[in-house]
């Protein structure tokens, strides 16, 4: 379990600066949470708290992990220990040198390797059993930068899983996809979600994907949260005015088997 309690954080050094406020959220082990809200409302000031990036100026972030006796600040963790336990997938990935596919899975394993120590048999297994699971295996030996839009999100989300964490935190995994890799990125996401039992927090614009993968759902305006609780309960035509300031149709899809947003026009 992944828990703020009460977390604010501003970039600044005035109260009006701040870009979160008296924020608390849970993150249930083996859940599958959407983060949604406008530009600014603080999703990824929130990511970056909840993975140890951003420290908060008031509250605490906790990690009960599967292998502690009770929950840990994160202050607490180097950068290392928390890296075995939490992974993120950015929303864009810019190395600055050619790596290969390979190369950049094997990334994944520094957290478990000591200072200096090189890769070994194991942790190339690793590698391949992630790029297996992503659908990137065939890519193994490819110029990462050479890939599609999509591929790149595929094998940067195998890097997560070569860290063999428990939460995997994701911000915009399907920003600037086409359709066909949207619909690829959320059907690997909901595998990873059910048969690894992944723990992931999704940020997303897309209310849509959100309401086909997520179980639970946290809404965010102003730096604040909204609203939170399961997607049935959380995701409705009333949160999404109150959310976007947007006129919006949210009805069950019988044939998708989920709920859908349907925008109709702007209030402001």
């Amino acid at each position: 379990m992944l828990r703020a309690e009460s977390v604010s954080f501003g970039y600044g050094d005035r109260e009006h600066a701040f870009s979160l406020d008296n924020v608390s959220v849970t993150i249930a082990d083996g859940s599958l949470t959407g983060l949604l809200g406008p530009n600014g409302c603080g999703k990824t000031t929130l990511l970056k708290l909840l993975c140890g990036v951003l420290q908060p100026v008031r509250g605490t972030v906790t990690l009960a992990a599967r292998t502690f006796e009770g929950p840990r600040p994160l202050h607490s963790m180097s950068r290392r220990e928390l890296a075995r336990h939490v992974a993120v997938v950015p929303q864009e990935t810019h190395p600055a040198f050619e790596y290969t596919v390979m190369e950049m899975v094997l990334m994944g394993r520094h957290p478990h390797l000591s200072q200096f120590q090189l890769e070994g048999p194991s942790d190339f297994a690793i590698a391949r059993e992630a790029l297996a699971a992503t659908g990137t295996d065939h890519l193994a030996d490819r110029n990462y930068m050479t890939l599609s839009g999509g591929e790149k999100q595929r094998v940067i989300i195998a890097s997560a899983l070569a860290q063999q964490t428990e939460i995997l935190l994701l911000d915009e995994p399907t920003a600037s996809l086409d359709l066909g890799y949207q619909l690829d990125i959320a059907a690997l996401l909901a595998a990873l979600n059910r048969e690894r039992r992944v723990t992931m927090v999704l940020a997303t614009h897309d209310l849509n994907l959100a309401a086909a993968l997520c179980d639970r759902l946290i809404l965010m305006r102003g730096g604040r949260v909204l609203a939170q609780g399961p997607t049935a309960d959380v995701l409705t035509g009333a949160k999404v005015r109150e959310l976007y300031d947007v006129d919006a149709d949210v009805e069950f899809h019988q044939r998708s088997g989920h709920l859908i947003v349907l925008p109709v026009k702007r209030l402001r």
